[in-house]
Order: C-alpha cells, then structure tokens, then sequence
C-alpha cells in the first residue's frame, strides 16, 4: 500500500462523508489513539467532520505532539486522500473505494447507530480480503495497535464481480 509522505509530514486524514459520527472524531481525537498515532511516526491529524457537532480541540504539534485540525466539508477529498500516509473513513462506499482505488491504507470505523448497516457488511467482506482494517469507534485504538499495514493487499478496480456477489449475497440471491 502507497504511504503519502511529504517533507516528513505524515498525515492521517480522517473522513465522515455527509453525515453526522461525532463517535468517530472523538475516537481519533482521544488521548489513546493519538498518541499510537504519534508513537508509528504520524505527524498530523486532519479531520473531515461533516455535520457533527462536536468540535475536536486543535492542536499546531508546535511542542511535538500530533499536530490536529478539521473541517465540515470540502467539494472534493481526493487530494486530502492522496496527501495521505493513512485513511480513517467511515463506511460509506465512495470514500472507500475512492481511498482504495488511491492505493492508501485504510481503517474503516462503522457507524453502528445506522439502521440496517450493509456498509458493515461491506468493510467486513473488504477487510477478509485484507484491503483494510474494520474497527467500530470503541475498537479503533485496538486496530491500530495491531494494524500491519504491509500486510494489506493492495485493492484492483476494475472488476466489478466481488461488489456484484456481496450486493447478490446480501439480497438474497444465492451464488452462482
């Protein structure tokens, strides 16, 4: 997997789409994670919030630490994506294939206040494969005390017949 790194910088961007998953920011902003963040050379912290209303405290690293930042929305993520050592996403399917597509490493956090999550279901599926890492906001510092991100096996667009068997699966439709 692609590990971004500009001038030393290594960033961690972190994305919650459209919506609200203020359990996520609080997640990648408690002291726990940062500092396993800090501790695997990480410098910076860079949070899409979207709608929530929790407002992470901001830090500029000046003393050494992880240096944090946010904010709600941006027309396209791409380009954060690609300044990227590492990707916290939730589980929205654009924002994971797009991060995969890029070649980044990627910890999918499921939102699990979502009724009827079929995005669980996809990161699962992506993450047997070992494309990424599955966590839920309770389990993502656990993730990344055990994440290897050589092992992630790096993601082929293209072929659509996976997607289209796990859709198939999770409709009802028995495998061909």
């Amino acid at each position: 997997m692609e590990d971004g790194e500009n001038d030393g910088k290594r960033l961690v961007f972190v994305t919650v789409g459209t919506t609200s998953f203020d359990a996520l920011v609080k997640a990648v902003v408690s002291e726990n994670v940062k500092e396993e963040l800090h501790k695997r050379g990480y410098t910076h912290l860079l949070i899409q919030m979207g709608r929530g209303i929790y407002s992470p405290p901001k830090c500029d690293g000046a003393d050494g630490s992880l240096a944090v930042d946010y904010f709600t929305f941006s027309s396209s993520i791409a380009d954060y994506i690609r300044s990227a050592s590492l990707v916290i996403s939730h589980a929205g399917s654009g924002s994971i294939f797009e991060t995969l597509k890029l070649g980044k490493p990627l910890i999918v956090v499921v939102n699990e206040d979502l009724m009827d999550n079929h995005q669980c279901e996809l990161a699962e599926e992506l993450e047997e494969r070992k494309h990424l890492y599955c966590a839920r906001p309770h389990t993502l510092h656990q993730t990344l005390t055990k994440m290897e991100l050589e092992s992630l096996v790096r993601y082929t667009p293209g072929d659509g017949t996976p997607v289209a068997r796990i859709i198939d699966r999770f409709l009802g439709f028995p495998d061909d």
